[in-house]
């Protein structure tokens, strides 16, 4: 007689298995966690890798690419953020694997082709056995035209993966577009299992309570999650980064300047556009100080990090030397920018996050300035994250440049910060829960006999 633990365990959604039946050996050079996931991953043939900075993630997606294209003995596709394929060719090298940078299907070949996100209008899914997104939280934005373009090209393969080390934990839209994009399920059904519309916030959904531990059963049935290796039962020797270093720098200003007509003082509101308005009154008096900064550290590789044109425009008056990537530039020889900071040819990095902000590998530098910074916590996290990393072997300084009057700015960074951390803890927690199944038993071996007590030995 079935059991009732067993008909709810039939009732269980999860992800099928549609994958490599039999793992073939992966690459010894891997570590246990980044081996349990790349197992598990082929195994599902199409799922998540949310490997936070330095787990290995792209190791993962270059073997998982490795063994899909050597299965079918066919052609596999990773699309990468600009300047990243690069990495991932000599990444490959390291660990004895082929792989190339493909701009046309002229430059396909059997194995791995990497090829930028922005030429993918360029490139014949059925070319290819299998695809990996690098960097996958471009899947955000379910109504882009990206994000449906990618949905397209990948629907007919059986072989899919998805990397990113920042799913957002509480933009659950975010894993529904992951989810989609697999052929899991689609976001409309996930939402309408788990989820309701959360009232306080249009367009946000929060999980239903019963359904908590559900969902991530399901979410783990198709992908893993690990902010570090003892998230999955192994050890945390050798993946304990330096200290983070973050300086806040406050620039006083003229509150007379721009001042409304009849007002003393102008008062700026906290709004998107207010703090447009405020940031380019300020662009000077920031710029200067970020020249400040770096001049301290003459002999050192720096990235500073802008959010508008004009406050790159400022900058660059005062620190003539640095290398600006900007979106003016054609998308080759912004590559051959970023390819010359990362192998050490240029000092100085001038950019936005949302250019070079996401994917590169920058253990060469420590120490990074934000002469501008957005409400965007992603942005902020995932630019600082380029250099503290696996790999990163010095204190990492990041210097945060604002007005007083931009304080909203940095404390709104400051709260999403701490939601994100709770968040992911949680994600982290719930999703451990259904993905460590090793557990360390010690047989029970009594060094003494047992003694019955006087009252039990006068009963018998």
């Amino acid at each position: 007689m079935k059991t009732y633990e067993a008909f709810l365990a039939s009732k269980a959604i999860a992800a099928p298995a549609r994958g490599m039946k039999n793992i073939p050996p992966l690459h010894p050079s891997m570590f246990p966690h980044q081996r349990e996931t790349t197992a598990f991953l082929l195994e599902a043939g199409s799922g998540a890798a949310f490997l936070d900075t330095g787990m290995g993630k792209s190791l993962v997606e270059l073997e998982y690419a490795r063994q899909v294209s050597e299965s079918a003995n066919g052609a596999f596709l990773m699309l990468a953020p600009l300047a990243v394929g690069a990495q991932h060719v000599r990444e490959a090298r390291k660990f004895g694997m082929e792989a190339r940078t493909i701009k046309t299907m002229d430059d396909v070949r059997q194995g791995i082709n990497i090829a930028n996100y922005e030429r993918i209008h360029l490139l014949n899914p059925s070319t290819f056995c299998g695809i990996a997104l690098d960097e996958s939280s471009v899947l955000k934005s379910f109504t882009g035209k990206t994000t449906r373009k990618l949905m397209e090209f990948a629907k007919a393969m059986q072989f899919r993966l998805c990397a990113t080390a920042t799913p957002a934990p509480n933009d659950y839209m975010e894993l529904g577009q992951h989810c989609q994009f697999l052929g899991v399920m689609d976001s409309s059904e996930m939402l309408a299992r788990w989820f309701i519309a959360d009232q306080r916030e249009m367009g946000k959904y929060r999980l239903k309570r019963y359904g908590v531990r559900p969902f991530w059963s399901w979410v783990a049935s198709w992908a893993r999650c690990l902010a570090k290796p003892s998230d999955l039962g192994y050890s945390d020797d050798g993946f304990i980064l330096p200290p983070l270093n973050i300086q806040r720098h406050s620039v006083e200003v003229d509150l007379m300047a721009g001042a409304d007509d009849g007002a003393l003082f102008r008062t700026p509101d906290t709004s998107a556009t207010g703090m447009h308005k405020e940031k380019r009154i300020t662009a000077g008096k920031r710029a200067e100080r970020v020249a400040e900064i770096v001049a301290g550290k003459p002999n050192e590789a720096w990235v500073i990090w802008v959010d508008t044109d004009y406050d790159a425009a400022e900058i660059t008056k005062r620190i003539p030397e640095a290398v600006e990537v900007h979106g003016r530039l054609d998308v080759d020889r912004k590559e051959e920018l970023l390819v010359a900071f990362s192998e050490g040819k240029e000092r100085i990095l001038l950019t936005k996050p949302k250019i070079a902000g996401f994917g590169l590998n920058w253990q060469h530098c420590h120490n990074t300035a934000f002469g501008g910074i957005s409400f965007s916590y992603e942005a902020y996290y995932q630019a600082v994250r380029r250099f503290y990393r696996f790999g990163q072997n010095n204190e990492v300084n990041v210097h945060i440049v604002l007005a007083e009057t931009e304080e909203a700015i940095w404390q709104t960074i400051q709260r999403k910060a701490k939601e994100h951390e709770e968040m992911k803890r949680e994600m982290v927690l719930a999703m451990s829960r259904e993905t460590i199944t090793k557990q360390v038993k010690q047989g029970y071996a009594p060094k003494m006999e047992a003694k019955l007590p006087k009252w039990l030995r006068a009963a018998a």
